[in-house]
């Protein structure tokens, strides 16, 4: 898989980075069709609550799954998005099944 990471308006840590990355590899052991994955992470303007925003995008065989949310940590957008990502995998894969 092709792990693609961008941060705007803001530099990424190294530790930010390492965590989206392990994050993401993990859905891998949910569906082996997964091409490519694109992150992209970014502080929503003005300074509020949940002004962290999370993107993720997937190319699967065949498909393309997409989630975005926001929270208070990068950290939690990436859990919420990879839990929607998840979700849509397990979708795809019972329709496939019938």
């Amino acid at each position: 898989m092709e792990l693609t990471i961008q941060s705007v308006n803001f530099d990424a840590t190294d530790q930010l980075k390492t965590f989206v990355e392990k994050k993401v590899r993990k859905l891998e052991r949910i569906s082996d069709e997964i091409i490519q994955a694109e992150v992209i992470l970014k502080v929503v303007k003005p300074e509020t609550v949940l002004n962290k925003a999370a993107a993720l995008k997937l190319n699967i065989k065949h498909k393309e799954v997409f989630a975005n949310k926001n929270a208070d940590t990068f950290e939690e957008a990436i859990d919420l998005c990879i839990m929607a990502i998840e979700k849509q995998i397990l979708k795809t894969k019972e329709k496939k099944e019938r």
